[in-house]
C-alpha cells in the first residue's frame, strides 16, 4: 500500500491511496471467515457454512466494506503521522475513468481533497483598544423596576373603573360577521390584562370600564396577531386562534388592580431579611445594586463580541473557502446553494476564531482543566434548577447530577468549548487596553442597536 500527498498550493492537497490485493486480501479472509462462524443459512448447521459459499454469495459487498474501512484507517493515520491540520474532512475525488470488477484482483487508487489549515501570526497588544462598558441605571429603568417589585408584594383591589395596567376579568363571546353572537362559537371567562394590549386605541377603549360593561373587541388586532397568547386567552390550540376572523364580545365582570406595596419596614424585611435595610434611600441602593449586577453582564457580553471582532480583523488569512463549501455541501445533504451562501461568511468566522482560540492557546500554554469544566457545568446546571425550584439542591446532590451531565459527550464537549473561550477571552483581556466608559442603560441599547 502506498500513500501520497500533493500540494495544490498552501490551503488544498490531494492524498493519494494506492492498495493492492496483497493489501487488503488477509482482512477480506478474515471478514469472510467471521461472517461464516455467525451465518445462518438453510441447508447449513449454524456456524458451519463454508467460507466459500459467503464468498460467493456476500464476497462482493465484504470485499467493498473491507476497502472503505482500510482507506478510513490509513488516511487518519496518515493525517496524524503527518501532523495535517485539516479542515472539515476529506473529500473523496471523483474519477469517472476509473472503473474496478471489484473480484478480488483489482488495484485500487483513491483519491481525496484535503483542506489544510492556514499558518498564520496574530499579535495583540496594549495598541489594541477596546472599550469596557460600565452601565449605570438611569432613573427610568430604576423607578419601572422598583414599580414591579412593590406589586409583586402589593395587594389586590377592586376598584369601580378600571385604569391602566389594570386586569378586567372578562366573558368573551364570539361574534358572527354581522354582529349577532356566533351560535356555538368560543366563549370563555379569561383575564384580559391591559398592559398585554399591543393596539394602543384598543387599550384606550378597555380604560374607564365598570362591571356589566361591553365593548367589542378586535382579538387579533389587540395583541398583533398572537396566535400563542390569544390561545391561551380564549383557551384554544394555538393554530386554531392564529385562523380565528372574528371579533368578541367582552363583559366586564370585575374590575382587579394590583396596588404597590408601601415602603415600610415590613416590605424591606421581606424582599431582604430582616433589619438589612432600613430607609427609602438604602432600598433604591439596593435596587440599584441589583440592576446595574445584572447589567454588567451586558457589558461583559458586549465586551466579548468587541474582543471576538477585534480577533476576526487582526485575523489577516485565507481559509480554502471553495473546499469548505463543497464539505458543507456534502455533509448536510438538505443545505441549498441559497443557504450555502447566506450563511458561509458567518461559518468561516467562527472557524477562524476557533483557529485562533487554539494558537493562543497553544503559544502561550493555557491549560483548561476538568475542574474548570466541572465547574462551569455545575454552576449552569444549578441556575437551571434554580428556575424551577425556589430551593437550592445540596452542593452534594449537584455534584452527582453535574458527574452524570458530563458523561454525555456532546454536552461535556460545549462545555468544554465554552471554558476553552472563556480563558482566551480572559486572556486578550489581560493583553489589549480596556478604556473603561459609564454609560446609561438607555444608550448601551442605543449602542447595541446600531
Amino acid at each position: 500500500m502506498n500513500i501520497s500527498q500533493e500540494k495544490i498550493d498552501k490551503l488544498n492537497a490531494v492524498v493519494t491511496i494506492n492498495i493492492k490485493p496483497e493489501d487488503y486480501q488477509p482482512r477480506v479472509d478474515k471478514a469472510i471467515k467471521d461472517h461464516a462462524k455467525k451465518a445462518k443459512m438453510p441447508g447449513f448447521r449454524p456456524g458451519m457454512v463454508p467460507p466459500a459459499h459467503i464468498k460467493k454469495m456476500y464476497g462482493k459487498s465484504i470485499l467493498v466494506d473491507e476497502v472503505n474501512n482500510m482507506l478510513s484507517d490509513t488516511l487518519n493515520n496518515y493525517i496524524n503521522e503527518q501532523q495535517l491540520e485539516v479542515l472539515g474532512q476529506p473529500l473523496p475525488k471523483m474519477d469517472d475513468s476509473k472503473q474496478y470488477n471489484w473480484d478480488f484482483a483489482d488495484d485500487f487508487e483513491f483519491n481525496y481533497e484535503v483542506g489544510l489549515a492556514p499558518e498564520f501570526d496574530i499579535d495583540f497588544s496594549s495598541k489594541d483598544k477596546v472599550t469596557q462598558y460600565v452601565i449605570k441605571a438611569d432613573n427610568e429603568t430604576l423607578e419601572a423596576r422598583i414599580k414591579n417589585i412593590r406589586k409583586s408584594y402589593g395587594k389586590m383591589t377592586n376598584p369601580d373603573v378600571s385604569a391602566d395596567g389594570d386586569v378586567l376579568y372578562a366573558e368573551l363571546v364570539q361574534l358572527s360577521p354581522d354582529g349577532s353572537v356566533f351560535d356555538g362559537g368560543i366563549t370563555n371567562t379569561t383575564s384580559v390584562r391591559l398592559d398585554q394590549v399591543q393596539d394602543e386605541k384598543i387599550k384606550k377603549s378597555l380604560i374607564g370600564l365598570k362591571k356589566d360593561d361591553q365593548v367589542v373587541l378586535d382579538i387579533q388586532k389587540a395583541y398583533n396577531n398572537d396566535g400563542a397568547r390569544i390561545g391561551a386567552i380564549l383557551k384554544v390550540d394555538e393554530d386554531l386562534a392564529t385562523d380565528i376572523k372574528s371579533k368578541f364580545l367582552l363583559t366586564v365582570k370585575n374590575v382587579n388592580r394590583l396596588e404597590e406595596s408601601d415602603l415600610n419596614q415590613e416590605f424591606f424585611d421581606k424582599l431582604f431579611g430582616e433589619g438589612t435595610v432600613t430607609t427609602e434611600a438604602e432600598f433604591r441602593a439596593k435596587i440599584t445594586e441589583e440592576v446595574e449586577s445584572m447589567f454588567s453582564q451586558d457589558a461583559e457580553r458586549k465586551l466579548q463580541n468587541d474582543l471576538y471582532n477585534l480577533s476576526i480583523e487582526k485575523a489577516k488569512f485565507e481559509l480554502p473557502d471553495e473546499f469548505l463549501k463543497r464539505w458543507l455541501k456534502a455533509t448536510n445533504e438538505k443545505l441549498t446553494d441559497e443557504e450555502l451562501t447566506g450563511g458561509y461568511d458567518d461559518f468561516a468566522k467562527n472557524l477562524k476564531w476557533t483557529l485562533i482560540e487554539n494558537k493562543i492557546i497553544k503559544d502561550n500554554k493555557i491549560e483548561i482543566k476538568y475542574e474548570e469544566v466541572f465547574a462551569a457545568a455545575k454552576q449552569r446546571l444549578d441556575a437551571q434548577f434554580r428556575m424551577y425550584s425556589p430551593q437550592p439542591l445540596s452542593d452534594e446532590q449537584l455534584g452527582q447530577y453535574t458527574v452524570q451531565y458530563l458523561q454525555n459527550k456532546d454536552e461535556a464537549n460545549k462545555i468544554f468549548e465554552e471554558v476553552k473561550a472563556l480563558k482566551v477571552l480572559d486572556y486578550l483581556k489581560s493583553i489589549v487596553t480596556l478604556d473603561k466608559k459609564e454609560i446609561s442603560d438607555k444608550d448601551f441599547k442605543e449602542q447595541i442597536e446600531k
